[in-house]
């Protein structure tokens, strides 16, 4: 049964205009790392600093996602979503200038970490204002749409960022993203409320750790969480290396990175598009196994081409496979997750986004330190792809298809 909290009617227009800003605010991760990805070397250069710590800006962006969903969403659960929808929104543009004007690597890993907090609103919130209003393949179907809309980001993201690195340098990219900010939060003023009075928890901080428990005792909730994560694992590996990879490694320019990192994302793109049209006919459960292995083809695909040496042409077509995955598996993950937990929405959204940030802040740095080359990237994309799929396996058992 499909829980709506309270009569909201998405028809026309303004469901294309809610449908369109929740994808927009989805879209806050790969805003904040994908706009200055092709300038990642060059802001280690002019701050003077390691790769490793230039590497620490975007992780601890992720660390900053994760942590604020673990606050955005067990209080969206209880004062309704778009307050802490529009306090996230604006305090993500106020820090993407504090970002522009860092004066060292270290105050920069500081704004980046307030940038992600705040940023987590919009992910958190997106996902639970979903849930309010769809359940099952229908959430599933919703989810892969929100794929599609917030995908646009890391097509665009990098394009915009190669051009913009004609003009300016990684300071303008922080500007750019304040503008963005701006425009989100503009955006989400027009959004209605999806959470009613009387389906809103009260309690506290007793209350919100009863909800959190109440998940955590579920083996099934905790499996999907654990595959979303894991699989975020492996996109995030791709994003953290991938510019190391292919611009020292392969001596490929900032704005052919671009072109190929859109190329990826646009494969995301399709892939969601593709889990919308299907999973209606197949459902979540089979389309995220169909995505998990397809994922781990095109990963062994690609570690193949880096062992025999195969060059840059014998990379990129495993690694496009192995990222575009993504499409198919976390609209399959959220729903399965969320949808037995419609009343804890919101908790259950933070959840899912602390796991899968943190994770994919911390295996990065960790891989980076054996190096940021192509081996490194497509060996630990491959290990995470093989440790995703045993993951499910173990999950289906613990949550068997409902009758």
């Amino acid at each position: 049964m499909t829980l709506v909290t309270q009569p909201i009617v998405l028809s026309g227009f303004r469901r294309l205009r809610v449908l369109g800003t929740l994808g927009a605010l989805s879209a806050f991760g790969p805003l904040s790392m994908d706009l200055y990805l092709p300038v990642l070397p060059e802001l280690g250069r002019a701050l003077r600093t390691t790769d490793a710590l230039a590497q620490l800006t975007m992780s601890m962006c992720m660390v900053g996602l994760a942590l604020g969903q673990l606050l955005a969403g067990p209080v969206s659960d209880r004062i309704g979503r778009r307050r802490p929808l529009l306090l996230g929104v604006a305090t993500y543009a106020v820090a993407s200038v504090l970002c522009a004007i860092a004066p060292d690597i270290w105050s920069l890993i500081g704004f980046r970490l307030v940038q992600g907090l705040a940023g987590a609103a919009g992910l958190v919130i997106a996902r639970a204002m979903v849930r309010d209003l769809f359940d099952g393949d229908a959430a599933a179907k919703v989810f892969s749409l929100l794929i599609l809309v917030g995908g646009l980001a890391p097509v665009v993201a990098p394009l915009a960022g190669g051009q913009l690195a004609r003009f300016t340098d990684w300071r303008g990219m922080f500007v750019a993203l304040a503008v963005i900010g701006v425009l989100l939060f503009l955006a989400a003023l027009g959004l209605p409320e999806t959470l009613a009075r009387e389906a809103r928890h009260t309690g506290g901080l007793r209350e919100t750790g009863r909800q959190f428990a109440v998940l955590v005792r579920d083996r099934g909730f905790i499996g999907y969480a654990l595959v979303a994560a894991l699989a975020g694992c492996s996109l995030f590996l791709y994003i953290t290396l991938s510019p190391f990879v292919l611009q020292d490694g392969y001596g490929v320019t900032a704005q052919v990175f671009s072109a190929i990192f859109a190329v990826n994302s646009i494969g995301i793109v399709l892939a969601g598009n593709v889990n919308g049209v299907l999973v209606g006919r197949y459902g979540a459960r089979r389309m995220l196994r169909i995505g998990l292995v397809v994922g781990l083809v095109g990963a062994l695909a690609a570690l193949v081409g880096v062992l025999v040496g195969w060059g840059l042409f014998g990379l990129l077509p495993g690694l496009f496979v192995a990222v575009s995955s993504i499409g198919l598996v976390m609209p399959n993950t959220n729903a399965l997750a969320m949808t037995p937990h419609g009343e804890r929405a919101g908790t259950a959204s933070a959840m899912l986004g602390v796991l899968q940030f943190l994770i994919g802040a911390t295996v990065p740095p960790l891989v980076s330190l054996a190096g940021a080359n192509a081996l490194s990237m497509t060996l630990s994309i491959f290990v995470t792809s093989v440790i995703t799929l045993l993951v499910l396996i173990t999950t289906l058992r613990a949550r068997p298809k409902p009758a």
